[in-house]
């Protein structure tokens, strides 16, 4: 089958569903560049497990895993059938992986989704993230899942280049960031696309404000599972870059150039 490159999407607020601004036709675009998937393996900042763990529903719930927001954004659903098929494929992949037969698809998933794929017609499986565990462990998880990229599925990992909601300011425009933010998102940026694997291992101690930037890990570990699906030699090519509120850096990553 066709290589499908993995992308990683940094989905902001969910605000972009009702208010897709200049990130929603962004990712819409970026879904359009790529061959069509026969399934979807979406790796969410949103579901924290211990161990690996992937969705195995016929057809998964939406769930809004967020507070505060218009009741319009409680009303949103995205309806993809669910992708069994694909979870039998990750555990054979992933050994003593565990098969979660209820989970539904959160907003980590069904946000970027919604503006990438409208028509939710494409089968959708969940791929848990591991906060306790390092960046180093999520980019060997990658690798074991590289197969996949080759079966027609788009491994699609989902969470933030930065993420600290504290930081949020809720009238800045948007394409302004904090100084810390834009420190941070150009560290990180740099080190990728020269693929320092040392380095983006050791962000918390190496990148500028790694603290700040992500108070907890858990938004930044998607990005290391689709890098090492992609293979040793693969690049990160910047599909979208921009700033949300002040604190969130957008940008979204196609790892590309490794097909062998």
């Amino acid at each position: 089958m066709t290589f499908i490159p993995p992308v990683f999407i940094s989905h902001g607020s969910p605000m972009l569903m009702l208010e897709p601004g200049r990130a929603g036709p962004a990712w819409r675009a970026l879904a359009q560049a790529l061959p069509r998937p026969r399934a979807i393996l979406a790796v969410s900042a949103h579901w924290n497990t211990r161990v690996p763990a992937v969705s195995a529903a016929a057809q998964p719930e939406t769930i809004h895993d967020f507070h505060g927001f218009p009741q319009p954004l409680y009303e949103l659903t995205y309806p993809a059938p669910g992708a069994p098929d694909l979870a039998a494929e990750v555990t054979g992949l992933v050994p003593g992986i565990h098969v979660d037969r209820e989970r539904g698809l959160d907003h980590g998933a069904w946000s970027p989704l919604r503006a990438m794929y409208p028509a939710a017609d494409i089968p959708v499986a969940q791929l848990a993230v591991m906060p306790q565990a390092s960046a180093e462990t999520h980019h060997q998880l990658g690798q074991l899942l590289r197969p996949l990229t080759r079966r027609g599925v788009l491994i699609l990992a989902s969470g933030g280049l930065t993420h600290n909601l504290r930081d949020i300011v809720a009238d800045a425009v948007d394409g302004t960031a904090l100084a810390y933010v834009s420190e941070f998102r150009d560290w990180f940026v740099k080190t990728l696309q020269r693929r320092d694997l040392p380095a983006l291992f050791d962000w918390r101690r190496q990148a500028p404000h790694a603290a700040r930037a992500h108070p907890a890990t858990e938004h930044l570990l998607p990005l290391y599972v689709a890098m090492g699906a992609a293979g040793e030699n693969a690049t990160a090519h910047i599909a979208y870059s921009d700033y949300q509120l002040g604190a969130l850096a957008l940008d979204a990553f196609v790892f590309a150039g490794d097909e062998s």
